[in-house]
């Protein structure tokens, strides 16, 4: 009656089993126990009918355990009926306790999986007494491996060279930054400030006439358009006198016949020189120059002033300095983001080659468990009977689990997650009744549950006694697997320490996980395994 409590309460202790139908595979091994070397044979039996199709499965590993030959499936015919036996030679070389993992036949293409069953692998001892001795070897001279650092060097060099290129085709095609464009308040201003522009570049002293009188008459043309909405600057002469004069007709403008035909005066003499030629007299040139000056300040003051009219073109102005602002800093701002994009470039390129990846993660990057290293840890008593544990965060306590008849309490705290990277849980039971409990069993079943729980695969342990500072002894697990992640769809391979203690009265259990090639889990775990403290239960 003991035993069967007991093993109903193994169970329990790592989730529902399911026990229901008799299995469709059956699945045994000659030996649960071999050398090094030696060879096991796992035998996989199913009965199907007579037109069934039966796809065993195949591989160079089963687990952790090395297929050696995979025999021909024999079948025999019991009346209407094939009974299919698949027998493969397993093995491994290296001691310890491996788990063989279900393994996936196809009948009909349904998928059935079969038992999962762990294997001892015990190391074969040598009387070295016995074993002949031979001279030391001398040292074998070998030549030092170039290493990766070349790598590096190379991967530098292509960035320094896409830099250095970027740079030389952006001095060599880059467009001329065009002068920046001041924006006037008014037509006139703008009138006024291109006609002093015009006179410092004395273009006329140094015979650039043409120029002079095609810059001289875009002035007052683009005054005319912008201040009288007369379309100048694409018309003729005779089609902006004549615009003029109706315009100024049309706003009520009070300007002088003179001051027209001064205009145009000035407007012929300017196509005359562009395009037959013509070459004025000095006094010429100034006198067309004064007359556009007049004409431009007459044509100002003949305006009727209309303030609304006046205050909506100031708010334009304003709007369109703004925006020519806002551009400006916004490229700025672009070529800062460039330049600074590219110095941190090359600087991680120099701190990989320099350090190497690991430099950058613990130091730049971040580490999440070289952070829980370094951070502050707590110690603190978890469940009944109670396990002092110190670690980096505090345990959360978890539901609890659905218990057996002789469970008095049981009580699981958590931290992480086994896929995330790091984990540690504390599990305490508390029975009614005084039981024994083989711990190596329990060891399995939680080992069976990170199988069922997480497609635990490759699992494998290696177990010892362990000794508590309060001489409490207990069961020690510890080794590698690797489980499947749905959340990111990959495998992760992690490494495992298990703590197990039974009391009068009481079950303990530590299990923490972390990535196999993380040192500062490493370092978590073997903390957190030196901290525990266990109180004695009499």
């Amino acid at each position: 009656m003991k035993n069967k409590t007991l093993y109903i309460l193994l169970f329990l202790l790592v989730g529902t089993l399911s026990f229901g139908q008799q299995k469709r595979v059956a699945t045994s091994v000659d030996s649960t126990k071999i050398k090094i070397g030696a060879q096991i044979n796992l035998t996989l039996k199913t009965t199907v009918d007579t037109l069934s199709n039966v796809v065993f499965p195949e591989g160079t590993n089963f687990g952790q355990l090395e297929v050696l030959e995979s025999y021909p499936t024999d079948t025999v015919k019991e009346n209407d009926r094939y009974i299919l036996t698949k027998r493969y030679g397993l093995t491994q070389f290296d001691s310890g306790k491996y788990l063989l993992p279900r393994l996936k036949v196809l009948i009909n293409d349904k998928s059935f999986s079969t038992d999962s069953l762990f294997v001892e692998v015990a190391s074969v001892k040598v009387d070295t007494l016995k074993q002949k001795m031979y001279d030391i070897k001398g040292i074998a001279e070998v030549k030092e491996p170039m290493g990766n650092w070349w790598k590096w060097l190379l991967g530098i060099l292509l960035l320094a060279g896409i830099g250095v290129a970027i740079y030389f085709y952006a001095k060599k095609y880059k467009r001329k930054e065009k002068p920046e464009e001041i924006v006037y308040a008014t037509p006139i201003e703008k009138a006024v400030s291109l006609l002093k522009n015009l006179e410092q570049k004395e273009l006329w002293q140094k015979g650039e006439i043409k120029d002079y009188y095609s810059q001289l008459t875009d002035i007052a043309r683009t005054y005319i358009e912008e201040e009288i909405q007369v379309p100048a600057m694409e018309s003729t002469t005779s089609e902006v006198i004549a615009g003029l004069r109706s315009a100024t007709v049309r706003k009520k403008m009070k300007v002088s016949k003179e001051t027209v035909e001064n205009l145009e005066r000035v407007l012929r003499q300017a196509d005359l020189v562009k395009f037959a030629k013509s070459k004025p007299l000095e006094f010429e040139i100034a006198e067309d120059r004064n007359k556009i000056e007049k004409t431009i300040f007459t044509l100002h003051k003949a305006i009727p002033e209309i303030e609304e009219e006046e205050d909506e073109s100031l708010i334009l102005d304003a709007k369109r300095r703004e925006l020519v602002l806002k551009k400006k800093r916004k490229r700025k701002i672009v070529m800062a983001s460039f330049a600074g994009g590219f110095v941190v470039l090359i600087a991680f390129g120099y701190f990989m080659a320099t350090y190497g990846m690991d430099y950058l993660k613990d130091n730049f990057i971040g580490h999440p468990t070289k952070d829980l290293v370094e951070g502050e840890w707590i110690k603190s008593d978890y469940g009944n009977p109670a396990v002092t544990i110190e670690t980096p965060k505090v345990l959360k306590r978890t539901a609890s689990e659905k218990m057996s008849a002789n469970v008095k309490e049981s009580q699981k705290f958590l931290y992480g997650s086994l896929i995330s990277g790091f984990s540690v849980s504390v599990s305490t039971t508390s029975f009614k009744d005084t039981i024994q409990i083989p711990l190596d069993k329990v060891v399995e079943l939680e080992l069976k549950g990170f199988e069922q729980a997480y497609k635990a695969k490759d699992v494998f342990v290696k177990q010892d006694t362990y000794n508590t500072g309060e001489g409490i002894t207990g069961q020690k697990a510890y080794g590698s697997m690797t489980v499947f992640s749905e959340e990111d769809n990959k495998t992760v391979k992690l490494a495992y320490q298990i703590l197990v203690f039974a009391q009068n009265g009481g079950l303990q259990e530590i299990i923490i996980t972390h990535l196999d090639n993380d040192e500062f889990g490493a370092q978590i775990a073997d903390r957190i395994i030196n901290s525990v403290e266990l109180k004695k239960v009499n």
